[in-house]
């Protein structure tokens, strides 16, 4: 097994390789405005760190969002793009999923919150029971209108950390984005227990922010 592990729906876009044991090698750049130009060469170094080539890939895993459009559709079209010329499936998983899992290999136990920036002074989150079980499915909303949801939770994620008047116990020292190491491990995990992914399909959640204008003039030729 080796599975390439990519994600760009949260402003880190981060690689890496796992061989189904752990991670053989992983790139994370923090940059919310430059996916597409950051991920390819990312996959390349991911590549030449573990000293092997894009043909030795089993398996494709690509977080699916929740996250803004135009930084989702890149790794979301990569990821598919790359298991349709590999002729190899694509896992797809919750980006929440993989942050909430990684705090939990980071040594948080327990019921918590993962919330990410959504922009629009929103914020994408979820419930989780422990780090390897979601409560429910991913929600964007005010972060504002969650303290009743949310009250007593710890909190984790870069939304918890921007809007923390709204949670209850944020962690700073906890995953503030994903990385792409923690979604590989989890989705390895599922493979070897028979667990269930997700589609490819992106969770984009709400509309994106370009849109035709409503009053918008058609205009024919004579």
């Amino acid at each position: 097994m080796l599975l390439l592990a990519l994600d760009t729906a949260t402003p880190a876009v981060t690689v890496a390789l796992h061989d189904g044991e752990s991670v053989v090698a992983e790139s994370t750049q923090v940059d919310a405005r430059r996916h597409g130009e950051l991920l390819l060469p990312a996959v390349d170094r991911v590549l030449a760190e573990a000293g092997t080539r894009l043909d030795a890939v089993t398996g494709i895993v690509v977080g699916v969002g929740p996250g803004p459009y135009t930084g989702l559709r890149v790794g979301i079209v990569t990821a598919t793009t790359f298991a349709a010329t590999l002729d190899v499936p694509v896992h797809g998983l919750c980006t929440l999923d993989g942050i909430a899992y990684a705090a939990g290999q980071a040594g948080l136990e327990g019921e918590f919150v993962v919330a990410t920036d959504a922009r629009r002074k929103e914020v994408y989150w979820a419930r989780y029971a422990d780090a390897r079980t979601r409560s429910g499915e991913p929600a964007v909303d005010r972060p504002a209108d969650l303290a009743d949801r949310v009250a007593g939770l710890t909190a984790v994620g870069a939304g918890a950390v921007l809007y923390r008047d709204a949670f209850a116990a944020v962690r700073d020292d906890l995953p503030q984005h994903q990385s792409a190491g923690a979604l590989a491990a989890l989705a390895a995990e599922k493979l070897r227990t028979g667990g269930e992914f997700l589609s490819y399909q992106p969770l984009y959640l709400r509309r994106p922010d370009a849109q035709v204008p409503a009053n918008y003039k058609v205009v024919t030729p004579k």
